[in-house]
């Protein structure tokens, strides 16, 4: 999960970045910057956040579905013997989970499966709040 501070940032990063890309509009014969009702328009209210939690989801997806026997399913299934180091805490797999809470998804086991589903799911992930 994202923290507000980083989201934040990784938000005037991208409205810094898109103000940029499209330019100034010329009104009155004055020059200004574009805001950011009329940015948001232009890139269809989509963000960097939602996509970044589109991917994760992508990624828990894939993961998912791969059989017992890889190596990416057992990392990722595996129990820790010893206690996490003391400091800033690891995002973690099941983290994901709790994005999976926020948007209301409560089957998700039989969701992964089916990749048309999953595929619905990460979409909606990329145009959520």
């Amino acid at each position: 999960m994202l923290k507000a501070n980083i989201i934040q940032k990784l938000l005037v990063f991208e409205r810094k970045i898109l103000r940029g890309l499209f330019g100034p509009t010329k009104e009155n014969q004055t020059w200004r910057i574009k805001n950011n009702e009329e940015l948001d328009k232009l890139i269809k209210h989509g963000n960097i956040v939602n996509h970044i939690k589109a991917q994760r989801l992508s990624r828990f997806g894939l993961i998912q579905r791969k059989p017992e026997a890889r190596a990416t399913k057992k990392i990722f299934k595996r129990n820790p013997l010893t206690t996490r180091p003391r400091g800033r805490h690891k995002y973690r797999w099941e983290d994901i989970i709790q994005d999976l809470g926020q948007m209301k998804i409560k089957n998700w086991l039989t969701c992964v499966q089916d990749r048309a589903k999953w595929k619905d799911v990460v979409e909606k992930a990329k145009t959520s709040n």
